[in-house]
């Protein structure tokens, strides 16, 4: 089980925005210490105000940014070493999103740079102080783009399986550490993402972002086993 109280540090990439601002608030609710990273400085700032100064933010690009560094900084901010990680920091590159044939290797490589490798360079800066402490979560959100085969989709898609197989041997290598390791599929969402992704989607059949973000921790609370879970 991953504890959620007024002793909890987490992190949340991509959190200023859709179930990465969610998570941050509802973790903040309950009492958490929450350092957010995302790009935009004037949407960290807003999340921050809400957040009874239990939400610190930390501007950034998991994709670019020197990713020890980054865990340096947020754990300055957060005031020790953190309990659950949560990388929720997500691109789907050119929008609309172009087929395979036409996608170009920037864009190819500015997928998987914020969507499978600043997520693993976040994670291995963050491993050793998790080791420390002898816990610890970390939380991939995955996507079914990553299991199902959807024109245009394949850079996001392929971005996703790539991290849900590092999580999956990552979980092997930790086995025993206590850490713990999930990719988790949101399911589809009333969020900016979304509506670039599908502008015509009916937004009334899409779930809350805030509904997501308590399942999420009230499993992750009621200590699931599951490697790969649907919220």
């Amino acid at each position: 089980m991953t504890r959620i109280d007024e002793h909890t540090r987490a992190l949340i990439t991509g959190g200023s925005r859709g179930l990465g601002r969610a998570l941050s608030l509802a973790l903040a609710r309950k009492g958490a210490t929450v350092v957010a990273v995302a790009r935009g400085q004037g949407d960290l700032q807003q999340l921050e105000a809400e957040g009874g100064g239990r939400i610190h933010a930390l501007v950034a690009d998991v994709g670019s940014d020197d990713a020890s560094a980054l865990a340096a900084r947020a754990i300055a901010l957060a005031g020790g070493p953190f309990d659950l990680l949560v990388h929720d920091a997500s691109t789907l590159g050119p929008v609309p999103m172009p087929p395979l044939s036409e996608l170009s290797d920037d864009a190819l490589l500015r997928v998987f740079q914020v969507n499978t490798l600043g997520p693993q360079r976040l994670t291995r800066a963050l491993l050793g102080p998790m080791r420390t402490l002898g816990r610890g979560t970390i939380v991939g959100i995955s996507s079914d783009a990553a299991v199902e085969a959807y024109p245009t989709w394949g850079a996001y898609g392929a971005s996703k399986a790539a991290l849900d197989h590092l999580h999956r041997v990552l979980r092997a290598e930790l086995e025993g550490s206590g850490i713990r390791v999930f990719a988790i599929d949101p399911g589809e969402m009333d969020t900016a993402m979304h509506a670039a992704a599908l502008p015509d989607a009916d937004r009334t059949q899409l779930a809350d972002p805030a509904e997501i973000a308590r399942r999420i921790l009230d499993t992750l609370q009621a200590g699931t086993e599951d490697l790969r879970w649907t919220a």
